[in-house]
């Protein structure tokens, strides 16, 4: 109770840095439309993905201990299916859906982090669901079911673009289990754009796991060893990795068709399995674990992306504000010459008498209208070209000295450049130094405190308090 009561209130309290410090930034600036707590406030989330067929209704079916998905050989479900816990009516009532809602209702309900999707218009809406299952397995977490992975099929045909929706879905996510049957070893081409672009694009390695499902119909040990050997082989492929990762074989005993004296004979492999089965629907269970991990990253990817945007627009900022001081300079320094040259020439050529209040005003009026001329017209064009020249050299704005400061500049460079052509250096400098200190300040000391956190938590048994204490009273 107290490991659980300890994670929430870590949980609780890092959604409240973000909404406090980190998104007002990021709206204000453009980095995101909706808050950013929106994505990580709702309850941790396992998404399933796969081809067709391969069985990953049948597999939530068994984690859930009835028959919520429909199954079949034949794709049979085209929707993306919210599946989270709903409080039973009485203590005995069987595993059922307690509550359905549609699309529409999924993306304006603020209390669900999926108002991003709205992009995907009315036809991916009607292609997206909520049920709500009191079964025992989703009290900590939720389940998202997909369609399946086809070879032929297009955005045209789906109405809405399945990788995007897909690598949404997967940046939200503690988990994404990657799914694949004995039939289809090998993999069908929105597989391979999945492994191969789209997850590497919007979540990390360690959130992947890589699941192979129905190996209760292999007919033999042999059978299923073949069927192993072509999977890793196809992955390594896709990858590009020279280490096959882990794969995880599973199967669900509800659903298998194998009569009993076979479990003697060419399927007594599967008895073997069993703790297969046991790792994987551990690993699941650790998503709220896992959700610490993601929300410690999240705070510490947005917070460097942030500070790093802004950096690059107060270096922007500063150097404006230089240059128009030396043109603002120039400008004075040729008044007053021009002023000072006007007098001298009125007093040459006897047009004007040796009158030092009349020869001041004179040359105090030629040297403010040149001054005004320059910062009317010179001026201006020479900040143009200041302006242009930044947004040419915009990776100069700022250092790029390691990789990591180079793969978060490419995440910002865009906004930084857009930011730069739409304001044209109209913004606070003042400003813009103060949401830095914000944002540096919260990826700094939010970050360093739940890893600091975490760490005391992995020592712990599950019944052991923190000796931390609650991070909320913090």
């Amino acid at each position: 109770m107290y490991r659980e009561n300890y994670v929430n209130a870590l949980r609780a309290e890092l959604v409240e840095l973000v909404a406090k410090d980190l998104t007002p930034v990021a709206i204000h600036y453009g980095y995101s439309e909706v808050p950013l707590e929106a994505n990580i406030k709702w309850r941790p989330q396992v998404l399933l993905i796969g081809n067709y067929s391969s069985g990953k209704s049948t597999m939530i079916n068994e984690f859930l201990g009835a028959n919520i998905q429909a199954t079949g050989q034949a794709p049979t479900d085209d929707s993306f299916t919210i599946i989270t816990y709903g409080e039973p009516k009485s203590e005995n009532e069987p595993i059922h859906v307690t509550e359905e809602r549609d699309g529409k209702y999924l993306l304006n309900d603020p209390e669900y982090p999926f108002e991003t999707l709205k992009k995907y218009g009315q036809r991916f809406a009607a292609h997206f669901r909520l049920k709500k299952v009191n079964s025992p397995f989703l009290k900590s977490l939720a389940l998202i079911d997909t369609p399946g992975m086809l070879d032929s099929i297009t955005e045209r045909d789906r109405g809405y673009n399945y990788q995007e929706v897909i690598g949404d879905l997967a940046q939200i996510a503690d988990l994404v289990l990657v799914v694949f049957d004995p039939h289809k070893a090998g993999t069908v081409r929105e597989a391979y754009i999945s492994i191969r672009e789209t997850l590497p694009a919007k979540t990390i390695e360690d959130r992947l796991l890589f699941v192979l499902n129905r190996i209760d119909e292999c007919s033999s040990l042999t059978d299923l060893l073949r069927v192993y050997g072509t999977l890793c082989w196809n992955l390594s492929q896709i990858t590009g990795r020279k280490d096959i990762p882990m794969i995880h074989m599973t199967y669900s005993p509800r659903a298998a068709s194998v009569p009993d004296d076979e479990f003697q004979g060419e399927m007594r492999y599967l008895s073997y399995l069993e703790n297969q089965r046991g790792d994987l629907r551990k690993a699941i269970l650790q998503a709220p674990r896992r959700r610490l991990d993601h929300l410690a990253t999240f705070v510490e990817t947005h917070g460097e992306r942030l500070s790093h945007f802004l950096e690059a627009i107060v270096s922007y900022r500063k150097g404006l504000r230089t240059f128009r001081f030396k043109q603002g300079l120039f400008g004075l320094v040729a008044g007053i010459i021009c002023g000072g040259a006007a007098c001298l020439g009125l007093y040459k050529y006897g047009l004007i008498g040796l009158d030092h209040r009349l020869l001041a005003g004179v040359g105090g009026t030629v040297a403010l209208a040149v001054l005004l001329l320059w910062m009317s017209f010179p001026r201006k064009m020479a900040e143009a070209r200041f302006h242009r020249q930044c947004l040419d050299g915009l990776d100069g704005l700022t250092p790029l000295d390691t990789q990591t400061r180079r793969d978060s500049w490419e995440a910002v460079r865009k906004l930084t450049y857009d930011y730069l052509t739409k304001t044209a250096g109209r913004f606070s400098l003042r400003g813009a130094k103060k949401d830095l200190t914000v944002v540096h300040r919260a990826w700094d000391k939010g970050s360093r405190d739940v890893r600091e956190a975490l760490n005391e938590l992995a020592k712990l048994s599950h019944d052991e308090q923190p000796t931390t204490g609650n991070p909320s009273s913090k």
